[in-house]
């Protein structure tokens, strides 16, 4: 996000730290009103689900195009679950009735959950995680989708660590149930509370509960399986068909790792791989060089038409 927080942002985007009430303090236990900053893969599935659990979402950009291409994903995504009579034309009208998109952090000043759901780079997230905690007020979570990034990192970028902790959902978010929830040393137990219940009576998804360390508990597992897939192409053992035959036939998998990879996106792989390799400095976690040859040439997997595989009708 390159827009920064400045004089269009609410007056409470200046509160005092003094003023900031203690963690504990009465905040409202019902969330009704949901704020999404990143309107890609993730970020526009969180916003869906959201919308279509009768919730108010506001989604927030970078700029127009990259808002509008959310939006379409969005209506694409309702007219699919329409088609696939998984949901009545009736509430995919009201879904999206429900969701507004801007281009305007300071429109989030009224949420009282917010999710980022960026590229999986520090830097990026940690500005984002400044500027939602000048224009949101105490009271409001403020989560990260990070799959890989520590919450502690993000949470002491802001004035109140007590209300910062991670989401984690998984893609495709209107069909995967798992989301994991992920406090720091420093997260209110009255705020893992309300994003417990949130997750589980509103959205009616499968919470697990992580401890604060790269990957938590999903990637710190699948992402050494990933790696271990690709060395093995790279090193000349197996082709990636082969390779994710063995899985999908021999192990009943629902999707070889290569083809996953693709799926997840390779430069995506390679971040939380990243993260993990700094963090616990073990070898299994070091992106291969063929991963990094691949990031660097752009074959990143499904959503670009090319990764491991070749996809036709992709961009």
């Amino acid at each position: 996000m390159a827009e920064r927080a400045t004089n269009s942002a609410p007056t409470n985007g200046s509160t005092d730290l003094a003023e900031l009430p203690a963690p504990g303090s009465e905040v409202p236990a019902v969330i009704d009103r949901v704020g999404v900053v990143g309107c890609g893969l993730m970020g526009s599935g969180i916003a869906e689900v959201c919308a279509r659990a009768g919730l108010d979402v506001i989604v927030v950009e970078a700029g127009q195009d990259a808002l509008n291409a959310g939006r379409r994903r969005i209506e694409s995504s309702l007219a699919k679950a329409v088609a696939r009579g998984k949901l009545a034309p009736e509430a995919q009208a009201d879904a999206l009735e429900r969701m507004k998109f801007s281009i305007r952090m300071a429109d989030l000043a009224d949420r009282e959950l917010v999710v980022e759901a960026v590229v999986e780079r520090f830097d990026v997230k940690a500005a984002i995680f400044e500027q939602l905690d000048a224009v949101t007020g105490p009271g409001t979570i403020l989560a990260s989708n990070t799959s890989s990034i520590p919450i502690m990192r993000l949470a002491m970028v802001t004035r109140r660590p007590e209300e910062v902790l991670g989401l984690h959902f998984f893609n495709p978010v209107p069909v995967m149930r798992l989301v994991e929830l992920v406090t720091s040393l420093l997260t209110s137990e009255s705020t893992a509370t309300r994003a417990a219940d949130f997750i589980d009576q509103v959205l009616h998804k499968r919470i697990v509960r992580s401890k604060d360390r790269a990957g938590f508990i999903v990637n710190a597992l699948l992402i050494p399986y990933l790696l271990s897939a690709i060395r093995m192409m790279e090193s000349g053992f197996a082709t990636a068909a082969d390779i994710d035959a063995g899985m999908v036939e021999g192990c009943a998998h629902p999707m070889g790792p290569l083809a996953l990879s693709d799926l997840i996106g390779l430069d995506t792989v390679s971040a939380v791989a990243e993260s993990l390799y700094d963090e616990f400095k073990e070898p299994l976690y070091a992106p291969p060089p063929l991963l990094d040859r691949m990031c660097e040439a752009g074959l990143l997997g499904r959503k670009v038409g090319r990764g491991f595989y070749e996809y036709n009708g992709r961009p």
